[in-house]
């Protein structure tokens, strides 16, 4: 038996990524998420079409630092099964207006990597290998891909954190400015974890024969997911109305049974046990963006973060400075 950690699992993605793994009996999950009720409606939900009980929902909001170290602290009290994998699925986009995390973060570079970023590292001390850990990343990280929208814009995570401060984004709209903030963030999302997986190696915490492996998912485009919630009332009805029924008619655009599927794989395929540091489309490996692959980047992103999320050498088992 072994405990898998979704963030957002109650719902899109990472809900029918769990009802896939609610089939195994070798899975005990863990639905953490911001709304307390909705998980536990999505428990009883898998509990009932899936006829398991190995599963339960804990509060987790990534949008908090303070809610992130509590989560971790209350998982450590709770008697589960060894801890074997850690989905960090859950996302936020904002297009209409700007907003901020609890810590002053905008909200989209907290909870789609600042966040994550916190989560992992606290929970590395709670992994037994062999591991996994999965990032849920977008093709819209990658600058090269027509995904309709603009491309991902590095700079100083700083700059990230703390948008308004950015004089560069200044004759942009909010619309432009919370898409770029997207893209931005899912790329962030691969930069880190290859970074993640290099220092677990690097730092021989994943060895050979007890790997914590590091990987990236692309769930595609999926209509119908929460991904909408900012959306215009009338992009909201094409989102969740139009687009579901098309589907099965457009190229690169799955529905969220599909994407749960793939992503459930990545989590229990014994074929994938040492791969690491690689990025999945739906089911098949391929490359990421150029961009994702430097490691100057990487390595600044990584620096800043434990900055910015003010994690303590003592609260994770990775060595927190150098290369």
């Amino acid at each position: 038996m072994k405990t898998v950690i979704i963030t957002g699992g109650n719902s899109g993605l990472g809900y029918h990524c769990a009802q896939q793994l609610a089939q195994n009996p070798d899975c005990y999950l863990v639905l953490a998420c911001r709304n307390l009720f909705k998980a536990d409606q999505a428990v009883k939900n898998i509990q009932a079409t899936s006829k398991t009980q190995q599963i339960e929902a804990m509060e987790l909001d990534l949008a908090s630092i303070d809610s992130i170290r509590s989560f971790v602290n209350e998982f450590a009290k709770h008697n589960l099964p060894p801890l074997k994998a850690v989905v960090c699925n859950a996302g936020v986009q904002f297009i209409q207006r700007q907003t901020y995390t609890q810590d002053g973060f905008d909200t989209t570079f907290g909870v789609n990597h600042l966040g994550h970023f916190l989560l992992v590292n606290l929970l590395l001390e709670h992994l037994v290998a062999p591991a996994r850990i999965i990032f849920v990343s977008s093709d819209t990280h990658d600058s090269s891909k027509t995904t309709g929208m603009p491309a991902p814009y590095w700079r100083d995570p700083q700059l990230m954190a703390y948008p308004e401060q950015d004089a560069a984004l200044k004759s942009k709209d909010i619309g432009t400015i919370g898409r770029i903030a997207y893209t931005t963030s899912k790329l962030c999302n691969v930069l880190c974890a290859y970074e993640l997986s290099r220092r677990l190696q690097q730092q021989e915490i994943s060895t050979e024969s007890n790997p914590i492996t590091v990987n990236v998912f692309n769930p595609g485009l999926m209509p119908g997911s929460g991904l909408a919630t900012d959306y215009t009332a009338a992009a909201k009805f094409v989102w969740y109305k139009i687009l579901p029924i098309l589907c099965k008619f457009i190229p690169n655009v799955n529905t969220m049974e599909q994407s749960g599927k793939a992503l459930a794989k990545l989590i229990i395929d014994p074929e994938l046990a040492t791969v690491t540091g690689k990025y999945f489309s739906g089911f098949n490996m391929i490359d990421s963006a150029v961009e994702s692959y430097d490691r100057a980047k990487a390595s600044q992103l990584w620096n800043a973060s434990v900055e910015l999320t003010q994690l303590q050498p003592e609260e994770t088992i990775l060595q927190l400075s150098g290369e």
